[in-house]
């Protein structure tokens, strides 16, 4: 909006305010004002976008400054808005308990262009669109330019629904910021749900845009605006795409959610439990974008994988653009975009998107962090071990007793390698891919055994004569487990007891949890260093 424009819309509003406030306000003062803020009893104050608070004067507001400025805007409709006509400012009220108006905010309207810049080519792809962010972000500032872009830029016929005049301004013609949309008011917010179907069958459009999308109504309303082939743009109530999920109203905008019983083999495949969630349908929107502040936006490009993705727990990260004025109309340069998709080389130097799925990770585990902790640099030789398929308990039990400069962790993002069972390649495949995506080493268990596993972190740990001590304990603890196997399998075979080398006493207690996986029974005998596990059958053991 040019300097000149922003003084004329300032005029309108500051014509309808007292004297004790117009006096205060100067053009300079409000160049980054949000809202001017009137309660009877208190002193009139402006807020400003980064969170300042400024009072104006000394003298308090009084019945007769309300009824002022209420004298000289249209009525208030039933969501206690009005708006001054040609403009893009709002004013809402605060009613008593006998509905006497006693407060007023003047949100002050601008026209800001270069916020869809970094976004441009995902709005000319003929996809729906579904913003989400915090009050405040720009969400209807978005919603406004790209209406302008699609209509005047692209050439189709966009119909805005404006339900309390926010996109497009109070009066019968539509602010010029919307270039040549066409806006259809909406009477009462109940009636939006009714104006987006009736603007579809009357109106013949190609793109329809909505502002906040805030009933399981309007939902299903806009489920149906985009199964009859209309591109979509909207926002919605939610701060990231996790919390739509979660909302049992609204989540319908992004495929719903639905709980499925899984079957024995499938349950194992995924390792997970038999109950979990899914999504249940086709998302309405294509795309959808957090809104983190004002010049960042977190972009998921395919909506339906990113929700598949949250609810099974596996890690997904957003494309993250960044508002530069300098490329303001224009597409964002390559080696902006190269940076929203790090790989594990680059110690990723943007942010991560983290698992949800684990029960004692709380909402903010999913927020973002633009930077990570550099293990390789910071703690030599220090690896994080994601696990597919394979049994955690025994990694960590390996973890533990052996003293590894490792730990497990839930999130890919965060992984430096990998170790994933052999029998379920198949059905990990995108786990799988997502870790070659970022460059993960991938090891390979044929089974959950102890020695399996240990035998595997042996190799992705490059444990090497350099660790003479660790090297000498970690082979006798393999050697003692694998002749532990062996045994087992005897028993298994018929034989009715067999008797294991002497060992010492950490490595008898591996013994034993390993026969005792296999439903049979140990016990340790003789003395001191020829002290011993005999593998009995449960017979022989009885007896």
């Amino acid at each position: 909006m040019t300097n000149l424009q922003f003084q004329n819309d300032l005029d309108r509003l500051t014509e309808v305010l007292p004297e004790k406030v117009k006096k205060h306000i100067t053009y300079e003062k409000m160049e980054d004002v949000i809202e001017i803020v009137l309660d009877i009893g208190r002193t009139p104050e402006i807020r400003h976008a980064g969170g300042k608070i400024e009072y104006l004067g000394d003298e308090f507001v009084t019945e007769d400054d309300i009824n002022y400025i209420t004298s000289r805007i249209q009525d208030f409709t039933s969501d206690n808005r009005s708006g001054i006509p040609g403009t893009l400012h709002r004013i809402s009220a605060i009613r008593n308990r006998q509905g006497k108006i006693i407060g007023l905010t003047c949100r002050i309207g601008r026209v800001v262009t270069g916020t869809i810049a970094c976004i441009k080519d995902i709005c000319m792809m003929n996809k729906s669109i579904l913003f989400l962010g915090r009050p405040g972000v720009g969400k209807t500032t978005k919603l406004r330019e790209i209406s302008r872009l699609v209509a005047d830029e692209l050439g189709k016929r966009v119909v805005i629904v404006d339900t309390s005049n926010e996109i497009a301004g109070d009066g019968d013609t539509p602010h010029p910021a919307i270039g040549h949309a066409r806006r259809m008011q909406v009477t009462q917010p109940q009636y939006q749900k009714d104006i987006m179907i009736e603007a579809v069958e009357n109106h013949t459009p190609e793109v329809i845009v909505v502002d906040e999308i805030g009933t399981e109504e309007e939902a299903q309303a806009a489920r149906t605006i985009a199964e009859r082939g209309v591109m979509l743009i909207a926002t919605a109530h939610g701060n990231s795409l996790e919390n739509l999920i979660k909302n049992p109203t609204l989540s319908d905008l992004v495929g719903g959610i639905q709980s499925v019983t899984l079957g024995d083999d499938e349950a194992k495949r995924r390792a997970s439990q038999k109950t979990v969630l899914e999504r249940e349908k086709q998302p309405t929107f294509d795309v959808v974008i957090e809104i983190l502040d004002r010049n960042t936006l977190a972009v998921y490009k395919n909506t339906a994988e990113a929700v598949d993705y949250i609810l099974r727990g596996w890690p997904i990260r957003p494309e993250i653009r960044k508002v530069d004025k300098s490329y303001e109309g224009e597409l964002p340069k390559q080696e902006t975009a190269s940076k929203t998709e790090p790989t594990l080389s680059d110690i990723p130097k943007e942010i991560n998107r983290l698992d949800k799925s684990v029960s004692e990770h709380n909402t903010d585990s999913l927020k973002f962090s633009f930077s990570r902790q550099k293990y390789v640099d910071e703690v030599k030789g220090f690896k994080k071990i994601y696990l597919y398929a394979v049994s955690r308990s025994i990694v960590e039990k390996v973890i533990e007793r052996l003293n590894l400069n490792a730990e497990i962790t839930r999130n890919l993002d965060e992984a430096d390698i990998v170790i994933a069972h052999k029998n379920f390649i198949k059905g990990g495949a995108r786990v799988l891919s997502i870790a070659n995506d970022y460059r993960l080493q991938i090891f390979y268990v044929k089974t959950n055994s102890m020695a399996q596993i240990q035998k595997v972190l042996k190799e992705a740990l490059q444990i090497t004569e350099a660790s003479e001590t660790l090297l000498g304990y970690y082979d006798d603890t393999e050697k003692a487990l694998d002749e532990t196997k062996d045994a087992i399998n005897k028993i298994l075979a018929g034989a009715q007891q067999m008797e294991l080398s002497p060992q010492n006493p950490h490595i008898r207690k591996l013994q034993h949890e390993l026969v005792e996986q296999h439903n049979l029974k140990s016990i340790s005998i003789g003395e001191g260093s020829n002290r011993h596990l005999r593998i009995v059958g449960g017979k022989e053991f009885n007896q």
